[in-house]
């Protein structure tokens, strides 16, 4: 069998993998190996028995599709693609995993390649098909059972073998130590504390109310982010800290099919929770890492109950409980003026369900709200999902994808989104880059501190 040097079967479990990896840029060495890569047959087919068995949902799924095609216009990439028939996505799981099971995973080299650029480049796993289907079927998880195949035939995008690579490493979608980590936080404190008296981000503290946890590519890029959070939970009183390992909540696994990778990234942050103690964990403006921890992540580390070892809520549910409560309070004259809109995150709010919480926040923060069409857990995907933003083999596709999210904005009149989702966040970035239509983007975290009331004791130092 003909196994490449860096594209292969073998996950990336080294330092030394990892690096060979990223010294190939744009994958090129990596892609050329992949053309030679064979397909091994019997394995593929024996997980495929093994894991689609006679009750199993997907089974179901693939035997019961009407071809119908309710699902189409579903699909943002199905819409931004003239309505080609073949981003239609019962078509496009039809054609790829039915496919290989039809044919007993008797497939080759090219075949996958097909089904890898289909997998990755035709499906952000949004979920929003089911919603359509007149039986239920889910596309999106079909397509993640899919890319789990083509990961261990070694049929997945060079930044998703990487992205891999990287949690199995270092637990963390970047080359982020535990050094680096708690390095990052002391110095947030440090810079910040001058302008808010008592500023601390305590790591590793027991017992604490909340256990925060995080995106690396906050510490690894706009630490600022990790400073601001730290502003707000000692402007609302909290009792909180954050881990020295474990704190980390997205999961790359997730988005190349790793699913051994995914249970070592998640269960990093569970076992944070049982080493502090903490009554429950906010995790920051990130939706995909909510859904690896908190919605899938119990079943990867084997919890039948599939919940996580303590309460666990997504930054926008925090957020609306401070402002809510009381404990962080807006002044209603700092409040947003201009028209703004909200961008749903797929993951914690069609697959969350956490639409309420986004409103309410709107409601104290914005004078003039306008909602996209659609909205709540009908709303499209930002159109970088899934890993979608961050492989270039397939920038082109993404970038048609982006038109379907641009139309929705526009059509609101407002030209400042607010989106608590790293995902979503790029998307909408990358989309005033493609289309220059004047549209800006934020999270909550720097609005909120705009337009928070500081207690007297609380206050900068310069406002004193």
């Amino acid at each position: 069998m003909a196994l490449g040097k860096l594209c292969n079967r073998e996950p990336v479990n080294t330092l030394e993998q990892l690096q060979e990896l990223l010294n190939d840029k744009g994958g090129k060495q990596y892609y050329e190996e992949m053309s030679d890569l064979d397909v091994d047959q019997a394995l593929l087919w024996n997980t495929i028995q093994k894991t689609i068995k006679a009750k199993s949902r997907i089974k179901t799924w693939l035997e019961i599709c009407a071809h119908c095609g309710m699902c189409a216009d579903s699909c943002f990439l199905y819409l931004a693609n003239n309505k080609d028939p073949e981003q239609v996505p019962s078509y496009k799981i039809q054609s790829t995993l039915g496919e290989i099971v039809k044919r007993k995973g008797k497939v080759d080299n090219a075949f996958m390649q097909k089904v890898m650029d289909t997998a990755w480049s035709k499906c952000t796993c949004c979920n929003r098909c089911g919603l359509y289907c007149p039986f239920g079927i889910d596309m999106g998880v079909m397509f993640s059972y899919l890319r789990g195949l083509c990961f261990q035939q070694g049929f997945i995008p060079w930044e998703m073998k990487i992205g891999s690579g990287m949690h199995r490493v270092f637990r963390a979608q970047m080359d982020v130590t535990t050094e680096d980590w708690v390095e990052t936080c002391e110095w947030m404190a440090e810079e910040w504390e001058e302008d808010w008296p008592g500023l601390e981000i305590p790591v590793d503290k027991e017992n604490a109310d909340i256990l925060y946890t995080v995106n690396a590519r906050e510490p690894k890029h706009y630490p600022e982010d990790l400073a601001e959070a730290a502003v707000l939970f000692h402007l609302a009183g909290e009792n909180w800290t954050v881990p020295s390992e474990g704190w980390e909540e997205t999961s790359l696994a997730m988005f190349a099919g790793d699913w051994e990778g995914c249970k070592l990234q998640v269960q990093s942050v569970y076992d944070a929770m049982k080493r502090l103690n903490p009554k429950r964990m906010v995790v920051t403006e990130c939706g995909h890492a909510y859904r690896a921890t908190v919605i899938e992540g119990p079943y990867w580390a084997g919890l039948k109950d599939g919940q996580t070892p303590i309460p666990s809520l997504h930054y926008v549910e925090w957020v609306a409980e401070a402002l809510r409560t009381g404990k962080l309070k807006i002044d209603p004259a700092k409040r947003i003026k201009e028209p703004v809109t909200y961008q749903d995150s797929c993951n914690y709010i069609r697959n969350a369900g956490l639409a309420d919480c986004a409103r309410e926040i709107m409601s104290y923060i914005a004078e003039d709200f306008r909602e996209m069409t659609p909205n709540r857990e009908h709303n499209f995907c930002c159109g970088g999902g899934g890993g979608f933003n961050g492989i270039g083999r397939y920038r082109k596709e993404r970038n048609i994808g982006l038109k379907v999210k641009c139309d929705q904005i526009l059509a609101t009149g407002a030209k400042l989104v607010i989106s608590p989702c790293h995902n979503c966040w790029d998307a909408i970035r990358d989309l005033e880059e493609v289309f220059e239509v004047g549209i800006r983007w934020s999270f909550l975290k720097p609005l909120l501190l705009k337009m928070v009331i500081v207690p007297d004791h609380l206050k900068p130092s310069e406002e004193e």
